[in-house]
């Protein structure tokens, strides 16, 4: 898997946005694909995921309306528009992809099967 994001895109002030892009071969055999961010002293959470076929969703409580996540099945390509940044945003996001089903485990660490390198992410004024 792989993670893609201009040096500038990581770099928001409060209130503004950023794009994630996760693209890899074969992304649709995935079951999902979406990004985990773990903050120090905390556990790693899953920020939002994303069936291949497009059909199922998750967002974290803390991001619920403010990003939103997108599949270009063509480009093999998941998107995570960022908007509305806050300072707790700030994190290292890691794109991971699930082989098989799950709904207990959707969008959970412990039910990712891939993971690519992480994208630091601040949102600082």
């Amino acid at each position: 898997l792989r993670c893609s994001c201009r040096r500038w895109g990581g770099l928001a002030q409060p209130g503004g946005s950023l794009r994630l892009s996760c693209a890899g071969s074969g992304f649709m055999d995935y079951f999902s694909i979406g990004w985990f961010r773990q903050a120090p002293g905390k556990e790693r959470e899953g920020v939002s995921c994303i069936s291949s076929s497009g059909g199922k969703t998750y967002y974290a409580d803390s991001v619920k309306g403010r990003f939103t996540i997108s599949t270009d099945k063509v480009r093999n390509t998941v998107y995570l528009q960022m908007n509305n940044l806050k300072s707790e945003d700030t994190d290292v996001y890691v794109c991971a992809a699930s082989l098989f089903s799950g709904s207990s485990w959707f969008c959970h660490y412990y039910g990712m099967d891939y993971w690519a390198k992480g994208t630091q992410v601040t949102v600082s004024s």
